[in-house]
Formats: C-alpha cells, sequence, structure tokens
C-alpha cells in the first residue's frame, strides 16, 4: 500500500522504560511507526507503553488506526482559571470528557495551547454565550487551561482539534541500555502500491 504523509513526523528515543512522543496535532486516522529497535507502542492521550501493548521489530514499520480526527470550529471563549469555550450554534461537540486538545487561532496568543484536557461537555443547552447574549443552543466545552491571567479576548473565533502522543517501550532482553529512535508519521492510505 502507498502512503502520503499528512503534517510533520516526530521521532523519540525508546529505552526500557515507557518513552513518549511530542504532542501531535491530529489529522488523519493513521499513524506509522518505526523503531530502530524492537519496541511496544501504544497510542492516546498521555499514554503509557508497556510490554503487553502493540509489538514493532526493529527496522521495520506498522501502520496503526487511530480512529478520525476530531475538530470543532470555536466562536467564543471565556477565561479564568479553567477555559470555556463555545461552539457555533446546534454544531454540537465531537468531543468527549477526557480528550485532550490543541485551541489555536484566539487572540491573546497566550490563551491558545495544546495538551489541553476536556472536563466537562455542555451539548444543545439553551444558555447565554460568553459575550453574555443570552438565550441560543450552543455547546459549551471547559478545558482545564488556566487563563486567567490573559487580557482581554480580541479574537474569539478560532479552531479546536483533538491531538495524541505516541509511547513505545523496549521488551526485556532487547535494547537493554540501547537509547533509540522511533519515528512516527501520520499518513493516508493511497491504495495498492
Amino acid at each position: 500500500m502507498a502512503h502520503k504523509p499528512v503534517g510533520s513526523g516526530v521521532s523519540f528515543v525508546a529505552s526500557t522504560s515507557t518513552a513518549t512522543s511530542g504532542i501531535m496535532t491530529h489529522f488523519t486516522d493513521t499513524v506509522r511507526i518505526t523503531p530502530l529497535t524492537n519496541v511496544h507502542v501504544t497510542v492516546g492521550a498521555n499514554p503509557t507503553a508497556g510490554i503487553s501493548d502493540y509489538y514493532v521489530a526493529a527496522n521495520t514499520s506498522a501502520t496503526l488506526s487511530i480512529g478520525r480526527p476530531k475538530s470543532q470550529k470555536v466562536v467564543g471563549v471565556t477565561t479564568g482559571a479553567t477555559t470555556t469555550i463555545d461552539f457555533p450554534a446546534g454544531s454540537g461537540s465531537p468531543f468527549e470528557v477526557g480528550d485532550e486538545v490543541q485551541l489555536t487561532g484566539i487572540v491573546p496568543a497566550g490563551i491558545n495551547g495544546s495538551g489541553l484536557t476536556v472536563l466537562s461537555v455542555l451539548n444543545g443547552s439553551f444558555s447565554s454565550n460568553s459575550n453574555g447574549d443570552p438565550g441560543f443552543f450552543s455547546t459549551r466545552l471547559t478545558l482545564d487551561h488556566d487563563t486567567s491571567s490573559e487580557g482581554p479576548v480580541t479574537i474569539k473565533e478560532g479552531e479546536l482539534r483533538d491531538v495524541f502522543q505516541v509511547a513505545a517501550v523496549c521488551p526485556p532482553g532487547f535494547g537493554a541500555g540501547i537509547n533509540t529512535a522511533v519515528y512516527v508519521q501520520q499518513v493516508q492510505i493511497t491504495g495498492v502500491a
């Protein structure tokens, strides 16, 4: 099968203790993992790899499904000890409590962030939005993101998108004392090569 790379790839060092990649913005449903030593891998939000996770042999590649990407337009932001996000009226939320997300496009830039945890989701409630405009059907999320020291929101439209990481650990007897790279790239499957 042929692959089309999506976004930038990342690499990280695997060893006999679990190691985790940097946060990756979720753009496609497939990730390709190529380690230079034998590893067990797992993918998710703040993952920890163990020897019962998916095995990938040294110098081979595994193509794993990571599920559909989740994203939604943001139309309002309320800052504070936690941050409240408003989605367009009637749009709903693809996110669930516990998802890790990335907020972009908001000004001031300090409100944006990555690896933010969704604390609550309120779908389709009749409420006021972040500007105090009463009575519209909206979906709201609360993020574990302290923005209380940020100034007033001057651009409130942006995007919320889920993120993930890859964790890897070398199995016992393989790679002991060796730290070696694991390469990760999101890909689209384009057909039979």
